[in-house]
């Protein structure tokens, strides 16, 4: 007698009730035909292919990033713009035009600055995009009161501490800035500070236009021979790097992640934090503001420096203890600052720091060239359409980073695993819930070669979401996992197969639970199945211990029956006479004339009474559909 089973929607352990009964009767389980179908929306990952099959066909990736509004059904973006539904990007403060027209010629764009944090929660929540500046911070709530519709955060430079990354990843939303279009600008003005400190420059123009001549109190150092440390050896401590030895300065470096090969090539020396400060007559500050980096540079800090020290900062002012600051200067252990950031910005009227004789100070004018200005606006709108358009960003910064040659090499993978993930859980039936998942990558290369943190995501997109109200992208799986209570494992084996592809096959197990569809049960009683990309396409290979091959395109029904002539026929006449079409179909066997299953691909969905019809086939031991 057939089974069938629904697809109903299951919970994690935490809501799911214990199921007393494993009845596999036709017509106990064909009762779920009565039940309401699972309707929830799935996103859909937007693949182009050829259908000349004896090609390679390569699939496009549009959906890797990209939550929905619960609220509605989630379509792609370019589906949007054809219909008039254009994103909505919000600009909370100056962006150059030139990135500005980006942004229009591909969504709505709303210029609002200087909003308070209570009109930019109200505005928020129609928006897709937000891009700010370092004024605006992006907290917590702005994240809850964006209710999900949220998809990137852009930030128009390089320091992101004024948005809340743990905020945006539980909420699924991408983080990118635009590290790389204000690197020279930055370097430049550090330079500039550098040079402008050591020779007063500030100083003697003020004394100038006060009407004084005053040669003899302006005296300067010379910075040849001078020891320079740079806090920060990244893109800007690098360029600054370069232009001080151009100065005749001797230049060492910190930086715990810096490459040695990178910082000799620029003929600079890497050193611990102690060494750097004791030994320099120079120090510029380039590190990005952390729990780590916060008030790094302190009392006990300005202590161990050399009496005359000078300090450049043009990375963020909360490096710096500003009172510990005003302590050193004024004992002499510190001789002068040059400062661009600062901890409060813009920081108050009567700032001693500001006001001390010994300081140069200037209002965050790092990124502030005109090429700069529309480099950054460009690079920042371009990486928030990308993200818009699903595609993953190389500038993101509370996502795992793939690089784009990877990406692209593993997209077909990434189809295929989140189709297995939303498969797996719709075999699942209850019990005591989804607590445990294995997932097998099959590979002819060493797995130290392989990475999967994206094929990882996909699956764990492809198990949550057709089972709860979470919408999951790379930005946030590993998160909403864990929140669920899933565990994830992942084993790699290496197989005699081609290097050339990067995975020969992936496998997804869900342990301790029932199945809708035994013969999806391997021996050790896991759900159990397998797939395969061939010429650029998904497809299920193995179903518990039987082997198929079916196109994971569209729809399947998979159908365990007695192994004998004409039930392809019978089932395929079902299907037929109802006006479904069959895509694909596949037979695999235990032995001859024993059991075998049959796992077909449709267009459509079958109605209840075309699935009735199947499982009224006497030879059908049990069935199940399935949505893709």
């Amino acid at each position: 007698m057939a089974s069938f089973s629904a697809t109903t929607k299951p919970f994690f352990s935490s809501s799911i009730t214990s199921s007393s009964s494993k009845s596999t009767s036709k017509s106990s389980l064909l009762s779920f035909l009565n039940t309401a179908v699972n309707s929830k929306p799935i996103l859909k990952l937007s693949l182009s292919h050829s259908h000349n099959s004896q090609s390679r066909r390569p699939f496009f990736v549009n959906n890797v990033l990209k939550t929905a509004d619960a609220s509605q059904s989630p379509v792609s973006l370019e589906s949007s713009s054809s219909s008039g539904a254009k994103p909505t990007i919000l600009v909370s403060e100056k962006l150059g035009e030139a990135g500005l027209q980006v942004l229009r010629d591909f969504g709505r764009v709303e210029c609002a600055y200087g909003l308070s944090p209570e009109e930019l929660c109200s505005k928020i929540a129609s928006c897709d995009a937000l891009i700010v500046r370092s004024g605006t911070k992006v907290t917590r709530q702005v994240f809850e009161a964006g209710k999900g519709r949220l998809k990137v955060v852009g930030r128009a430079g390089v320091g992101i501490d004024n948005v809340d990354l743990q905020a945006a990843t539980e909420f699924g939303c991408l983080v990118v800035n635009a590290p790389t279009a204000n690197t020279i600008a930055a370097a430049e003005h550090g330079i500039a500070l550098l040079t402008a400190m050591a020779r007063n420059v500030a100083q003697s123009d003020a004394s100038m236009k006060a009407g004084q001549w005053q040669r003899n109190q302006y005296v300067g150092v010379s910075m040849v021979g001078k020891t320079l440390a740079i806090m920060g050896f990244g893109k800007v401590g690098s360029e600054v790097a370069r232009r001080a030895k151009g100065l005749g300065m001797n230049v060492i470096a910190h930086d715990p992640y810096a490459p040695a090969d990178r910082a000799r090539a620029i003929g600079v020396e890497l050193v611990s934090f102690d060494e750097a400060i004791t030994t320099a007559d120079f120090i510029s500050l380039h590190m990005p503001l952390t729990p780590t980096t916060n008030k790094i540079f302190n009392d006990n800090s300005f202590a161990k420096m050399k009496k005359g020290v000078r300090i450049i900062n043009v990375a963020r002012g909360g490096v710096i203890d500003e009172d510990a600051l005003v302590r050193a200067l004024d004992s002499g252990i510190v001789a002068q600052a040059a400062l661009d950031v600062f901890t409060e910005e813009p920081p108050s009227r009567d700032s001693k720091l500001v006001q001390h004789k010994n300081v140069t100070a200037t209002p965050h004018l790092g990124a502030s060239t005109i090429e700069a200005q529309e480099g950054v606006a460009i690079e920042i709108a371009e990486a928030v359409l990308g993200a818009l358009k699903g595609e993953l960003s190389a500038t993101a910064v509370n996502a795992p980073m793939v690089a784009a040659e990877v990406l692209s090499e593993l997209a077909p993978y990434v189809v295929l695993a989140e189709k297995l993930g939303r498969l797996a859980v719709q075999l699942v039936s209850g019990g005591s819930g989804i607590k445990s998942v294995k997932v097998v990558y099959r590979s002819a290369r060493d797995p130290d070669d392989l990475d999967t943190r994206l094929l990882r995501a996909m699956i764990t997109k492809g198990i949550i979401e057709p089972i709860s109200n979470s919408y999951v992208n790379l930005v946030n799986a590993d998160f909403t996992a864990k929140q669920k209570g899933l565990r994830i494992s992942e084993e790699r084996m290496v197989v005699d197969s081609s290097p050339e592809f990067p995975v020969d096959s992936i496998q997804v197990q869900i342990c301790n639970v029932d199945s809708k569809f035994a013969s999806a049960t391997s021996e050790n009683g896991e759900i159990n199945i397998e797939g395969k990309v061939k010429y650029g396409v998904p497809h299920l290979t193995c179903v518990g211990s039987f082997g198929v091959d079916v196109s994971l395109e569209g729809n399947l029904i998979l159908c365990r029956q007695q192994d004998q002539p004409g039930m392809i026929g019978r089932v395929g006449n079902i299907l037929g006479h109802h006006n479904v079409n069959v895509s694909f179909m596949s037979v695999g066997r235990t032995s001859r004339r024993k059991q075998a299953i049959m796992a077909i691909g449709v267009d459509e969905e079958p109605s209840k009474d075309t699935l009735q019809k199947i499982g009224s086939v006497p030879a059908v031991d049990e069935f199940v559909f399935l949505k893709l």
